[in-house]
This record gives C-alpha cells, sequence and structure tokens, in this order.
C-alpha cells in the first residue's frame, strides 16, 4: 500500500525532490524544482510525493485554487513523474490514495498534463492507463506538436529548400550565442508587432535559468553580418532537443534565415545522436485549432505530430 504526504512545496524537499527527478523514467529538467519555482509567487502550489514504505517512488508538480488541482498551468507537461521500478498496480493504487487525499482536502477537480512520450527514458504511460481505470478522466485539450525523428528524418520540402539556398546566397551564418539579450529584442519586437504578446519569460528569468541549466538551454541565431535576423532558444534534454522559441526579424524572413537556421541544427542534432527534434506545438491560443501556417513551416521540415494533452477528472 503506497502512504501519500500531500503538502505544499517546502525547501526541506528541495534536494530529495530534484533527485528524484534526475533519476525517475519521464522527468525532465523543467520539473527540477530550481526550473519550477523561478515563477512560483505566481502560483499556489501543491505538489505532491508518493511513498511506498519510506521510498519516494513518484512526484506530481501541482498548483491549486480553492476547487481544482493542476499539474501545471506553468509548464509545458506536468503529471506524475516516476521510479523505474514501480508497477501498473502500483501507480493504480496511488491515483486513489491521491483522489481520496485531495477529497479530503475539499478539492473537487483535477487538470492534468500528461508528458508526451518522446520525453520518456523508458516506457512510463502507466498513469494514463490509471488516469481512465481509476478516475475517469476525459481529455479537456490536445495540442499536437511536430516533432522530427532525427534518425528517420523526411527530406525537407521544396519550399524549405528554396529558403536554404535563399539564405545562403544572402550569407546567413548559424551562430551559438551565450547573451540572450540581442536576440531577445528580436524577439520581443516581433510578438508585439505580429501579435501583441510578450515572450513568457523576461529577459532577466531566462537568463537566470540560462545560469542554472547551461547544458539544457542553449540559443543558436541566424546572423547576416553582424545583424542577428532570427534564432531559436532550444531546451535540450537527454534525447530531445526542443524549440522553446523561435523569431525572425522582418529581414530574416525575407532571406529564409529560419531555413537556414533549422536545416543546419537539424544536422548538427541529428550527427550528435540526439533522436527527436520538437518544434513545439501549433495550436491556436486558447484552442485546440490549428495554426495552419505555423504547422506548415514546421513539417516542411519533416516533422510530423505528437500529441501534448491534457486530462480532467472530478473527484
Amino acid at each position: 500500500m503506497l502512504k501519500i504526504r500531500t503538502y505544499q512545496f517546502s525547501s526541506q524537499d528541495f534536494d530529495e525532490w530534484n533527485a528524484f527527478v534526475a533519476q525517475s523514467k519521464n522527468g525532465t529538467f523543467l520539473l527540477d524544482r530550481r526550473y519550477m519555482d523561478y515563477h512560483q509567487e505566481r502560483f499556489r502550489d501543491y505538489s505532491l510525493m508518493f511513498y511506498s514504505k519510506d521510498k519516494l517512488v513518484a512526484v506530481m508538480p501541482a498548483h491549486h485554487d480553492d476547487v481544482t488541482v493542476y499539474s501545471h498551468g506553468g509548464l509545458s507537461y506536468g503529471g506524475l513523474i516516476i521510479s523505474p521500478k514501480i508497477s501498473t498496480a502500483q501507480v493504480c493504487e496511488l491515483f486513489r490514495d491521491l483522489n481520496y487525499s485531495l477529497k479530503l482536502n475539499q478539492f473537487k477537480r483535477v487538470v492534468y498534463k500528461s508528458i508526451p512520450w518522446i520525453y520518456h527514458r523508458l516506457p512510463s504511460e502507466e498513469p494514463l492507463f490509471a488516469l481512465t481505470k481509476v478516475c475517469g478522466a476525459s481529455i479537456l485539450s490536445r495540442d499536437v506538436a511536430s516533432v522530427v525523428m532525427l534518425d528517420r528524418r523526411l527530406p525537407l520540402s521544396q519550399l524549405r529548400r528554396r529558403g536554404v539556398k535563399k539564405a545562403a546566397k544572402a550569407g546567413v551564418r548559424v551562430v551559438e550565442q551565450n547573451d540572450f539579450a540581442p536576440f531577445w529584442y528580436v524577439l520581443e519586437r516581433n510578438l508585439m508587432m505580429r501579435h501583441h504578446t510578450q515572450p513568457v519569460h523576461s529577459l532577466n528569468e531566462i537568463t537566470l535559468l540560462k545560469s542554472r541549466f547551461p547544458q539544457n538551454m542553449r540559443l543558436f541565431t541566424a546572423c547576416c553580418g553582424d545583424e542577428i535576423v532570427g534564432g531559436t532558444v532550444l531546451y535540450i534534454d537527454r534525447d530531445v532537443v526542443k524549440t522553446q522559441y523561435i523569431s525572425a526579424s522582418e529581414r530574416g524572413r525575407e532571406i529564409g534565415a529560419l531555413d537556414e537556421l533549422f536545416s543546419s541544427l537539424l544536422n548538427r542534432f541529428a550527427d550528435e545522436g540526439y533522436t527527436y527534434f520538437d518544434f513545439g506545438t501549433s495550436n491556436m491560443p486558447g484552442s485546440d485549432d490549428l495554426h495552419d501556417s505555423l504547422i506548415f513551416q514546421k513539417e516542411g521540415f519533416g516533422a510530423r505530430a505528437v500529441c501534448y494533452d491534457t486530462y480532467e477528472w472530478t473527484l
């Protein structure tokens, strides 16, 4: 029988949590408290830890409002992070204990973001079975990401190949940068002009996170002369490379800067032995509808669909 301990996260559990995520079969650096807690003031933490006897076997990042527990609104994915040794039967028992504990604390609903399978070190879909078998959960939303399998790449589309040639003619170079500020200017300007939005992370926040995870967060830019005309921030974990931000200036769009950038990066990370290149999701804001032009561009690099699912159930 699993014993559950539920708490609003405290500093005394910091090291135990991070050590567990690092050795889990489906955790990533986004679920390390050093990443999660950069915006902790925006959420009322309700992270959970699960023990079998005295051994930690699972954790779940979460926050809450008065009636709902969310895992986790501030992250691309959340859900249950599990030990390689935990069984399917134990995960089912864990969700029974979770639901009982949440009911005792007067919660009425759970919203749960699952971790996409490409981020699993080992098969880790025991929670998906338990969500339907134990919780009676249903899919609240389904976002579609575009992913390239780097060892089985599809060819670039004709349009993307034309962009690469145009960029080569303009002299576009791909350069890795450690200073995020010049690219952040391009990103903020582009988002405001085209979408009237701001990046999720401020420059100070992304710089802080880069200092904490220097190997996991990398910036590559497309440069024309001394000018940055495009770039992407990559989140790298185990054998997955994910685009967290992509942006190009008006000139960058005219000369195919992103086509050269991603053609180069796909070759680079394939040669370095990575398995997946995740271009991220292409849904319209707050909707399951596709952003047609965005996914068209990503699929032009040979990417195909992986779903990011969010579930819900009542208690």
